[in-house]
């Protein structure tokens, strides 16, 4: 068996909006449910201003996402633009870190559904106790781990439509919080006491509540790892991204101002009081000022909570994965679970992170160790987008930072400053992430940089050969079809000098996620195997993608566009069944909406080839396109062809005389050496029948037959594919798409077969 390398694509199906809430879901989590009562004790009344100012921080580095996301359009995100703008050590820290940075943000979000679901059970008379120094908010945080744990392992996630009315709830819930909370402030008057002293610990504490909260403004990093799956990423990552801050930011500076401005604890300041509560702290503002807000603030948390719980499972796990998969950790780290498709290994080893940082340090020193390895992962993307605008002036940009490099070393010593900073607030936060990044450091030495040589020493051994400028695109499911598509395929490519792509989809149902179809390559490759093996014999450069779309045809139109094939070859049944009519028919959105020639063989060609091709004539750009192929099949197989003309008896002779000249003259045009058959005083079908049996291929132009004709055969076309006696090759030049009116007014062209 020959050695290949698979591509993985996801089809692109997000829209501008989809991707946009997710930023936004991503960013109106928990960070601004758990972390609002702390940081104002930090920075009292200053809290405002840490909020707004993060915002101007996060969006000096969201422009280097925005630029990168526009032109890298692979899932990964940062870790892969790192990974090529900076040197090989620090590609695979930028992993290590981001791993590392989602398991520990998962942790403070496990603290804070403890925090908030130990509240609602104190609320019903129920206590936890203290085990051994574990809390009932830790005790519960690792419980609820283990339930996200398990749920990424079964394969289950938020997606789609569902994730959208998650963020949307969350919104709804903050606004509420926020209308009653102003009225309430407009009305108690003597607003401003509630925010003097504004700086109580001065800039100190504005910077400290920055770092400490900057987890929350993060939500754009998501927004890149989502870039595979979205519509247009080259305009619509740079929207999403600045799209999810103009949303988010306001919000957060109403909440704080809010939080602020509606409490009036007895014998202490506002932000004192926030600091007292803690994670709950929204709770405790949201039931002084109206009725039930402590329990919608409860509703709202404990959703924030869950949902940013099972986004930060599955985002640690997959980073652990694709390091698994790139051979920097163990390759078991890049296995799936033979059933449940999901990388159970990668969850595991994050989940045993999220419950240590979650049993052994306070709420506080979590979030800060989680927003110092945010801040040192954006510090290495602005880098990288400084060294890859250098390196890589040939990518097509959608978005490019303005007044580049300064904005971008500005950010880059604003991070830089604000997690230095964050020692004078937790030491054991900075230490914790010393001592990761040296652990890393030792693991790329000893072990991942070795690996990674001889992985790239692997791929090279491949011989991949270079890209063509002309691209052969064959979608294959059917083992017993591949054959016969690569015997037409390598005739194609020898004739243009052509790459041949190869591409399996997978269908993933409506409401799962598109990542649930990321399997094993055990599962897929036996497709590749024979068509390799056949195209490697013939020195034809292949590659093999797998594509995971919701929709076939949707994942093979996608795959043209984006790999801009010249040539779609499909296999179908010739004799199909009423159930594989209507499977196949799938394909006919392919064949309808393709943008170049197309080709569908029906039936299968014989191991000894095609030595005599047979082809029905018509005045058609399809058949000229059929007029131009045989030549090359002809080479490949050194066969004969027959063109041949059906008259009716309605047509009269000297018409017959000139239609046969005019075929001569075609086929002159053409360069197709050829005997000419005139099928006279019969139908159209059983003259074509009966030539059929001398034949063992026949090549066709003309429409294939829409949904209703493959499973009603009513179409000549179809009719003439399933009865003649040899496989049929139909094909069909690209035409430009008919607007909808025009084809309304339009009558259908007769299917005429001769001339």
């Amino acid at each position: 068996m020959a050695k290949f390398e698979t591509e993985v694509h996801l089809s692109r199906e997000m829209r501008l909006l989809d991707v946009t809430m997710i930023g936004v879901g991503a960013m109106i989590g928990a960070g601004i449910f758990v972390l609002t009562g702390i940081a104002a004790g930090v920075a009292g009344p200053a809290l405002i201003i840490a909020f707004a100012l993060n915002g101007a921080v996060a969006l000096l580095t969201a422009m280097s996402y925005a630029e990168l996301g526009s032109c890298y359009h692979d899932a990964g995100g940062g870790y892969l633009w790192v990974k090529e703008g900076l040197p090989k050590w620090n590609g695979f820290l930028s992993g290590w870190m981001s791993w590392f940075a989602h398991a520990v943000a998962c942790s403070l979000y496990a603290l804070g559904f403890g925090a908030y679901f130990d509240h609602v059970l104190q609320e019903f008379g129920v206590s936890l106790p203290h085990w051994a120094f574990l809390s009932p908010q830790k005790l519960l945080a690792v419980g609820i781990a283990i339930i996200f744990a398990w749920i990424n392992y079964r394969g289950a996630s938020e997606a789609g439509k569902i994730g959208n009315l998650v963020t949307m709830s969350k919104i709804l819930i903050l606004a509420i919080f926020v209308g009653f909370g102003l009225e309430f402030i407009l009305r108690s008057g003597n607003i401003v006491s509630h925010y003097t002293p504004f700086m109580p610990h001065g800039w100190g504490g504005v910077f400290k509540a920055m770092g400490l909260t900057f987890i929350a403004f993060q939500g754009f990093e998501v927004i890149a790892q989502c870039s595979e799956e979205v519509k247009n990423p080259r305009k619509n990552i740079p929207r999403a991204v600045f799209l999810s801050l103009i949303i988010v930011v306001p919000i957060y500076l109403l909440v704080a101002f809010v939080a602020l401005g509606s409490v009036t604890p007895a014998g202490m300041t506002p932000w004192d009081y926030l600091a007292q509560q803690k994670e709950t702290a929204l709770v405790g503002v949201a039931e002084s000022f109206f009725s039930g807000g402590g329990v919608l603030l409860l509703i709202g948390g404990l959703i924030s909570t869950m949902s940013a719980l099972n986004a930060t499972v599955y985002s640690s796990s997959r980073v652990a994965f694709a390091m698994g998969r790139d051979r920097n950790f163990p390759t078991f780290f890049g296995k799936v679970h033979t059933k449940k498709f999901t990388p159970h290994y990668a969850i595991i080893f994050s989940f045993v992170i999220v419950a240590l940082m979650a049993v052994s340090l306070p709420i506080e020193d979590v979030a800060a160790a989680a927003d110092i390895m945010f801040l040192l992962l954006f510090l290495q993307v602005n880098i990288a987008l400084i060294r890859l605008r250098r390196k890589r002036p040939d990518l097509d940009r959608g978005f490019i930072t303005p007044m580049f490099p300064w904005l971008t070393i500005v950010g880059i010593a604003l991070l830089l400053f604000l997690a230095v900073y964050m020692l004078a607030y937790s030491p054991t936060a900075w230490l914790v992430t010393a001592m990761w990044t040296a652990v890393g450091l030792g693991v790329y030495r000893l072990y991942a940089s070795k690996r990674e040589v001889a992985h790239i020493q692997h791929i090279e051994a491949l011989g991949r050969l270079e890209r063509k400028e002309y691209t052969i695109l064959v979608p294959i499911a059917n083992p017993h079809s591949v054959p016969s598509l690569m015997r037409i395929a390598i005739a194609i490519a020898r004739k243009h000098n052509a790459e041949v792509l190869l591409l399996h989809v997978i269908e993933v149902e409506d409401r799962k996620p598109l990542r649930a179809g990321v399997v094993d390559s055990t599962h897929y490759l036996d497709v590749f195997e024979t068509a390799n093996d056949m195209l490697e014999a013939a020195g034809i450069p292949t590659r093999s993608i797998v594509k995971i779309a919701h929709r076939i045809s949707q994942g093979v139109l996608e795959t043209a566009v984006q790999e801009g094939a010249n040539f779609i070859l499909l296999g179908r049944q010739k004799n199909p069944k009423l159930l594989e009519r209507i499977y196949s028919s799938i394909l006919d959105s392919v064949i309808a909406e393709a943008p170049c020639e197309v080709a569908v063989l029906h039936g299968q060609i014989s191991d000894r080839g095609a030595h005599d091709v047979l082809i029905p004539y018509g005045v058609n750009i399809h058949t000229s396109l059929a007029l131009e192929i045989v030549p090359a099949l002809l080479d490949q197989f050194s066969g004969t062809a027959n063109v041949a003309a059906v008259f009716g008896p309605e047509i009269p002779t000297d018409t017959r005389s000139e239609h046969l000249l005019a075929i001569e003259e075609h086929l002159r045009e053409s360069g197709l050496t050829a005997r000419i058959t005139a099928i006279e005083g019969e139908e159209v079908l059983a003259g074509l029948v009966r030539e059929s049996r001398k034949a063992d291929l026949m090549v066709m132009g003309g429409r294939s037959g829409d949904f209703f004709s493959l499973v009603f055969g009513q179409s000549l076309t179809q009719d003439i594919t399933e009865n003649v006696h040899c496989p049929v090759l139909w094909v069909k030049e690209y035409e430009e798409p008919v607007p909808f009116w025009k084809a309304l007014i339009t009558p259908p062209k007769k299917e005429v077969i001769h001339g």
